[in-house]
């Protein structure tokens, strides 16, 4: 036996194409092998019931699941109505109204090309494709809210995300950019200039580079979603020149939030004022800045076609936040010659930097810079995060780092301070959870949240202090002071920075403020994480900072990082 297989080998060893020849034709049967058994036993589909799945009314047909698949171009199927109600959320329903369900077993009785037939006529339903369309930095095809994913963005992603907010477009660019809107406003261009494949997407087209792939979203309760996310700006007086500050004006003798929410949102102003009968829209400006809130009360006249809502008077303003995204701070870019100089943007972790940054980023116009690099932070638009720190073409750079020689290689600083009981608690949940996610219950009852906290509450302190010690031009901004008085406050830091902007834009960033890094609050707990020992530390360390920033002729810490 040994001797036959000795001259097989030798047999090949002198002939290498006959092996090679005969290891094809093996695998080639194997595949043949594979191919039959997976249509062994597999029900037929007669041809009655494949007209019937495919042509038969949309009330009627199952869904099948798509993923984050671009329209028409795949097909998957999880098995679990649970999951179709998650990602296509409450607003993917058939047109009696009932949510989709749970799609039958199309394993094996479907052909391929039938399965993606379906999957097609289906995704027809929910969002139609209607071309490629221009789009201007300056001004926008589609206004409303925007968001960018430059590593996981698909088709899907950009739907669901502008048809939770109540749109009726949707509109990707340059692979990884998704546009919200109530209405086109730009030119139909040629389909082969939206020739950009989607970043999170094989094979799926996503624009070009100022050019938008647009899609026309199948809403149900249309009218009911739209205005969801208005947000209620409070009562104010009317502004001296009406006209000028609120430049669009509506009698609406039958007055109602919705009908002026309605009318601001389709007219693309970030702003509805109801006036008793009439119905007012405009952007934030100095003549109509929203920094003045009134009471309430002389807000207080009952809409005419609504009991239960308040429409304002004639003199004092019910104010609205629509859906409108106010674009006049969007513009963004590298500075356009290198910078003389480096600037830093300093802060403990979890003291609010990335939201900092976004706001300084829609106030100057200019991209900010990073010490390090977070691929989360560049696919979610920080598009200076992958600049090397010192390449000059930011107009700050992110930073952490608190050692003397660190600190020396800037000319100037942002010191961002937080209150070390907050910015903890922020950290602990980006380390745990990522930047807007929140760290489980049981690393907070674990033994990872002491020793962080015995780890991370004395460098809070020597942050702060090494930067007041070492660092050039410190311009400290307290978050806390930030948060309440946002123009103020960002308008020095500008300031520090150089560069010159309008007070109109400061407004528009207020307006825009919460960015893509917001967590909707701290997690509450059911319990304080701060042990007595942990409080008393901690206020030793408030101690020492109050103390050094008086000790420079600066205002002290604020009162609420006392305890405790």
């Amino acid at each position: 036996m040994a001797k036959l297989w000795f001259k097989f080998q030798r047999y090949f060893r002198r002939k290498p194409l006959r092996f090679f020849t005969f290891l094809a034709l093996y695998l080639t049967a194997g595949s043949l092998v594979f191919l039959h058994s997976g249509f062994v036993g597999q029900p037929a589909v007669s041809q009655n019931q494949a007209s019937s799945a495919v042509a038969g009314p949309a009330e009627d047909a199952e869904l099948p699941f798509l993923g984050d698949l671009h329209l028409g171009r795949g097909f998957q199927d999880t098995g679990e109505a649970s999951s179709i109600a998650r990602r296509y959320g409450p607003w993917f329903k058939g047109k009696d109204g009932s949510e989709r369900t749970k799609p039958s077993d199309y394993g094996g009785a479907w052909s391929r090309a039938l399965k993606g037939r379906v999957a097609r006529e289906k995704e027809e339903e929910r969002a139609k494709y209607i071309g490629c369309y221009l789009d201007d930095t300056q001004s926008r095809a589609l206004r409303g809210v925007s968001f960018f994913d430059y590593k996981k963005m698909t088709v899907f992603r950009c739907q669901d995300n502008c048809a939770e907010r109540g749109y009726l477009y949707a509109g990707l660019e340059f692979g990884a950019e998704c546009y919200c809107g109530h209405k086109i406003q730009a030119a139909n261009v040629s389909e082969a200039e939206c020739d950009m494949e989607c970043k999170g997407e094989r094979g799926s087209v996503c624009g070009g580079a100022n050019r938008l792939s647009v899609y026309r979203l199948q809403l149900a309760q249309e009218s009911a979603r739209r205005y969801g996310s208005a947000v209620f700006r409070g009562c104010f007086r009317r502004p001296d020149n009406l006209s000028l500050a609120l430049p669009v004006t509506a009698a609406m003798p039958n007055m109602s939030v919705d009908k002026c929410v309605d009318l601001c949102t389709e007219k693309e102003y970030p702003l509805a004022a109801l006036a008793g009968t009439a119905c007012h829209c405009g952007f934030p400006t100095t003549r109509f800045p929203l920094h003045e809130r009134e009471d309430e009360q002389l807000c207080a006249q009952k809409c005419s076609a609504e009991e239960f809502e308040s429409c304002g008077t004639p003199s004092h303003f019910i104010v609205y936040q629509t859906q409108v995204q106010d674009n006049r701070c969007m513009d963004r870019r590298f500075l356009p010659a290198k910078s003389k100089q480096l600037i830093a943007l300093a802060s403990f972790p979890g003291a609010g930097n990335t939201w900092a940054r976004h706001l300084i980023e829609l106030a100057t116009g200019f991209y900010t810079g990073s010490y390090y690099f977070d691929g989360s932070l560049y696919n979610k638009g920080f598009k200076g995060e992958r600049d090397h720190w010192r390449s000059g073409r930011t107009i700050c750079i992110k930073t952490h780092e608190s050692g003397q020689k660190e600190i020396e290689a800037f000319d100037a600083a942002i010191l961002l301070i937080r209150n070390p009981y907050k910015a903890l608690m922020a950290e602990f949940n980006r380390k745990y959870g990522g930047h807007i996610g929140f760290a489980a219950h049981a690393h907070w009852r674990g033994k990872e949240w002491p020793e962080f906290v015995r780890n991370y509450a004395p460098w809070w302190a020597t942050h702060t202090l090494d930067w007041l010690q070492f660092g050039k031009r410190v311009l400290v901004v307290h978050f806390e002071e930030l948060k309440r008085d946002l123009c103020v406050q960002l308008g020095r830091m500008v300031g520090l920075l150089g560069v010159a902007v309008r007070e109109d834009r400061l407004l528009c960033v207020e307006s825009q403020k919460d960015g893509n890094f917001k967590r909707s609050g701290l997690r509450k707990l059911e319990y304080d994480p701060y042990t007595a020992d942990m409080r008393r530390t901690i206020a030793a360390y408030i101690k020492t900072v109050d103390a050094a920033l008086r000790g420079r002729n600066l205002t002290g810490v604020p009162e609420d990082y006392y305890p405790r």
